[in-house]
């Protein structure tokens, strides 16, 4: 018996304009800068004008992004409420992938702009084996104190008894053709500004951190500490964390070569370092994993992997062969493909915008036993 399990960000899926650029400059889109608006009522005219003309084209790539990945459960990141998912399943998946996602699940957590984590799931697998919800929780209400994560590198940015998730840890107990599968579904702490010295990766790393060892406990309270090898879960995820990068060096015109490198830390060293969950993705060739492109001018580019499938050590032995799939044709023309990675792109996709996401889905065939 087997599932398709996917995960992807799809990047601010909104029923809602934002209207704080008017005031707030580094919230401003670019191209609204082009001109001098100096009256709140136009600003916010000419901002609804932007948004609706261009979210069409960037939803029906969101869809065909879904709809490549054919995942009989879907876990997505920034999505703003179930009226936003139900109004994207109506008005553009189900135009792709037809009466598919019956099942919803969506609950709100920690995230200042409101953006939350959800899981769609269709009612039978494609070979017709049930998918069943039997319980569902979020843990966003957990502190540093319930954990006893605070410590002084925690303490600079947060309080004792702040939370520690910036958005969840969804928890969803689930019977696939009647066999267990548990899903733990997250949205890590971006990486923020430069602070102390340190880049913005490394400035919010310690959150990140503890965010993973709160994920870890959750699931060793769950199965008992020394008997979660054996269990069959997930951890999905949009971690925004990478162990590994692709730099990209070059430009157009004089062409690009691609050094991967290893990262001496990363928050997701707590899931890796002892073999309490498998990044199955790293199966794939090293210039080859990644699932997002990031650029500041041609002197700071990479590829990094953000976006994430974590395997029990029992799931991904029973899969020991599967390797997981990355959908790309979402990508902007400016992303920069190594060497035989080409895809076609979506039809009216833009050399910054419109495009599926910043990320790409990650999905996998999973054999349950």
């Amino acid at each position: 018996m087997s599932l398709r399990l996917a995960t992807f960000n799809v990047e601010n899926l909104l029923t809602r304009f934002d209207f704080t650029g008017y005031r707030n400059q580094l919230r401003q889109d670019r191209v609204i800068k082009l001109f001098e608006v100096n009256n709140e009522g136009v600003y916010q005219q000419l901002e609804q004008a932007r948004v609706i003309a261009s979210t069409d084209d960037t939803r029906q790539m969101t869809a065909l992004a879904i709809a490549d990945a054919d995942a009989d459960i879907l876990c997505l990141q920034e999505i703003d409420s179930m009226a936003a998912l139900q109004a994207f399943e109506y008005g553009y998946l189900y135009r792709m992938v037809g009466n598919g996602y019956r099942q919803k699940y969506l609950v709100e957590g920690n995230d200042s702009r409101g953006i939350d984590v959800a899981v769609l799931m269709r009612e039978e697998t494609r070979d017709g084996q049930k998918i069943e919800l039997k319980d569902i929780k979020s843990h966003a209400m957990v502190t540093y104190r319930d954990f006893a994560l605070f410590d002084e590198e925690i303490g600079k940015t947060n309080r004792l008894d702040d939370k520690i998730f910036k958005r969840d840890c969804l928890e969803l107990d689930l019977r696939v053709g009647g066999v267990p599968l548990t899903l733990y579904v997250v949205h890590f702490k971006s990486m923020g500004n430069p602070r102390d010295g340190l880049d913005g990766r490394q400035s919010t790393l310690p959150i990140r951190r503890a965010e993973a060892r709160a994920v870890r406990r959750i699931i060793e309270n769950r199965f008992g500490t020394g008997h979660t090898a054996k269990k069959n879960f997930v951890i999905c995820g949009d971690m925004n964390d990478y162990q590994e990068r692709v730099d990209v060096i070059g430009r157009r015109g004089t062409g690009y070569r691609f050094v991967h490198q290893d990262e001496a830390e990363s928050a997701l060293d707590v899931f890796s370092q002892d073999g309490f969950a498998e990044n199955v993705v790293r199966r794939r060739e090293p210039l080859d994993r990644w699932t997002l492109y990031h650029a500041r001018g041609p002197e700071e580019q990479w590829l990094c992997q953000l976006d994430y499938l974590w395997l029990s050590p029992a799931l991904a032995a029973a899969n020991a062969k599967r390797i997981p799939e990355i959908i790309r044709h979402g990508q902007p023309y400016r992303t920069v493909f190594p060497p035989g990675q080409e895809v076609e792109r979506y039809p009216r996709t833009g050399w910054d915008r419109p495009k599926a996401s910043d990320h790409c889905p990650v999905v996998m065939t999973l054999d349950l036993l």
